[in-house]
């Protein structure tokens, strides 16, 4: 089978993408989305397409002026640890500096990951305040989190 196609997600991608994050192999490790909050934010996603099927998916979110972060980060079991990880964030993160923006941060369980692909271990509490409004709302938020903060600057 061909190697997948990554590309901008599209509104006929929204059930799929809603699918890949509501899969309960990796429920811990992404927060879920809403339809409705897929439909807003489509316009981050980056989609990988193979066969007819998404088969991984990643949002570029922009927080500030000058910081964005990767978010909703899946790939189906079928395409784990072959690269499909890496190749949607560096596709992400080819699109934040195409669009001026030279630091990227992420909240993961999974910092071994980012740290292959370029990203440092931060304190969360470096990161601008402005980040933690979606925290904030978190039903992890803040005895339950397991996540680290992790940084990569261009």
């Amino acid at each position: 089978m061909p190697a997948p196609l990554v590309r901008k997600a599209r509104i006929s991608d929204v059930r799929a993408i809603h699918s890949l994050l509501m899969r309960r192999d990796h429920e811990a490790l992404v927060l879920p989305r809403s339809i409705s909050q897929l439909y807003s934010h489509l316009r981050d996603f980056f989609v990988a397409e193979q066969g007819g099927e998404i088969v991984a998916c990643v949002a570029l979110s922009i927080t500030w002026e000058n910081l964005a972060e990767i978010r909703s980060l899946v790939v189906a079991p079928e395409l784990r640890n072959e690269g499909m990880g890496k190749t949607m964030v560096e596709a992400a993160l080819s699109e934040a500096v195409a669009i001026g923006i030279y630091t990227v941060f992420t909240l993961t369980e999974v910092p071994g990951f980012f740290a292959k692909v370029g990203f440092e271990q931060v304190e969360k509490e470096t990161l601008n305040q402005k980040i933690w409004a979606d925290c904030l709302h978190c039903p992890r938020f803040p005895d339950h989190c397991n996540e680290v903060a992790m940084i990569i600057r261009f």
